[in-house]
């Protein structure tokens, strides 16, 4: 049995709205839509025209900078629009879906019996390829380097995220096929993370996986805390990651020839209606999955912390596997029984300004309200309290906001996604917008360094 590792820091949110365990089959989706915006630094190059014909692992469009990375439509039918932004900018494409979905053959195939180069050309040519991503940076994985290592968490600890666990239930043959391809692209490991709760055979038994296992409060569940306990990046090191839904598709593309682009999502939320778990596709319309939504409402296509608003018409994000429905919090609220002055036993608190610290087990419906607005970024500890790397968080950000990349290398930038400070701008009683930070730090860091 592997050792524990136990993350003392961070922060688990109580929130209302947990899915309840039952998968159900969604209808199949009427139009889907890929949007380019989901891949960090992608500047796309359309292949397909309104009204062209595709079927599902037909590309639709690729990166202009490097043309070997396709990106798959999970469905067959008709390009219905090329939807464009300011510039012209490619927002996404549409697709009108046949009612059963016709395939793209590539061929069933066995990994032990191909070498490394066969299959990056095989998840390069389905469209397989953009669900592998790389750190440093946190973008879609360069097909020409060769990673250290490639981690997996096999367990979300983000609020209200999906349970990995009933979602890997009898799909082990995907997921060990997915392990297997994983395995033949490093000469070192692949790591699976897994929670010292974790009950699935699925993961416990996966072979070609070093297990590591977790124990503690989110974010012990980010790959990248993972990274950071087990293994860190070093400078000039790169190294793979990818979520246990999306090896389940590379494992399918092997076993059956096909890009099956299936993804069971939680849909959660205080104001969702149904909380439960969907099967559909990457790309499906959310209000297929949530029906009709009451005004005020925020549909966040991913969890609470750093999800996207994608409001009642949007779609599911590429690597999505959750949907969260929150009030807006845009009601004036008076102060003595729900602003400032009010008590606080209905509010969350990460610290302990409220009495509801002394209520472990209550759960909590809040609202997107920040409750201010952005003021002086100080030093108070907040951040640490929540951040499980040996990393100063605030230097780090400080050190981003005056362009020092010197000192953004030295800080540990290279080690870390917007997603592992998002519990920070969470406490954070400035306001500071930790994420976006971290993000304009890694995309001036790419630009300098490569």
């Amino acid at each position: 049995m592997s050792k524990t590792i136990r993350i003392r820091k961070g922060l688990d949110l109580r929130l209302k709205g947990e899915a309840e365990k039952v998968i159900v089959q969604a209808d199949p989706p009427g139009v889907v839509d890929i949007k380019p915006t989901d891949f960090h630094g992608l500047t796309p190059k359309v292949l397909v025209k309104p009204g062209q014909e595709v079927k599902a692992g037909m590309p639709l469009f690729r990166d202009k900078y490097n043309e070997r990375v396709l990106f798959a439509s999970p469905v067959s039918g008709e390009v219905a629009d090329v939807i464009r932004g300011e510039k012209r900018k490619v927002l996404a494409v549409r697709i009108i879906a046949d009612k059963e979905t016709k395939y793209q053959e590539f061929g069933p195939a066995d990994p032990a019996k191909m070498d490394r180069g066969a299959i990056i050309e095989r998840l390069l040519e389905s469209g397989c390829w953009p669900f592998i991503r790389q750190r440093p940076f946190d973008v879609v994985a360069d097909p020409a380097q060769e990673p250290r290592d490639i981690f997996i968490s096999a367990f979300d600890t983000r609020p209200l995220a999906a349970d990995l666990d009933l979602v890997v239930r009898n799909n082990g043959a995907e997921l060990q096929a997915g392990l297997d391809v994983l395995a033949k692209l490093t000469k070192g490991r692949v790591h699976l993370g897994l929670s010292d709760r974790t009950a699935a055979r699925e993961f416990l038994d996966a072979k070609n996986v070093q297990h590591d296992t977790f124990k503690g409060p989110h974010p012990a569940g980010n790959v990248g805390v993972q990274i950071h306990h087990t293994a860190p990046i070093n400078k000039g090191e790169v190294v793979w990651t990818t979520g246990v839904q999306d090896v389940m598709v590379i494992g399918r593309l092997f076993l059956t020839g096909h890009f099956d682009a299936t993804r069971t999502v939680a849909v959660t939320g205080s104001e969702a209606r149904n909380p439960k778990y969907h099967r559909t596709l990457i790309g499906a319309p959310v209000k297929d999955l949530i029906g009709d939504v009451e005004p005020g409402v925020r549909v966040v296509s991913g969890d609470p912390l750093s999800g996207s608003n994608v409001g009642v018409d949007g779609h599911l994000g590429f690597y999505d596997t959750q949907l969260t429905l929150l009030p807006e919090g845009d009601e004036p609220k008076f102060f003595l029984t729900d602003g400032w002055l009010s008590p606080g036993l209905n509010k969350l608190s990460a610290s302990h300004a409220y009495p509801s610290w002394l209520m472990p087990g209550k759960r909590y419906a809040p609202d997107t309200n920040q409750n201010g607005e952005e003021r002086a970024f100080v030093m108070s500890g907040q951040y640490e309290a929540v951040f499980p790397f040996d990393i100063y968080p605030v230097h780090l950000l400080k050190a981003i906001l005056v362009n020092d990349i010197e000192q953004m290398e030295n800080l540990g930038l290279l080690e870390v996604a917007p997603e592992d400070f998002a519990l920070c701008e969470f406490v954070c009683t400035s306001k500071i917008e930790s994420q976006a930070i971290v993000r304009e730090g890694l995309d001036v860091l790419k630009k300098e360094t490569t």
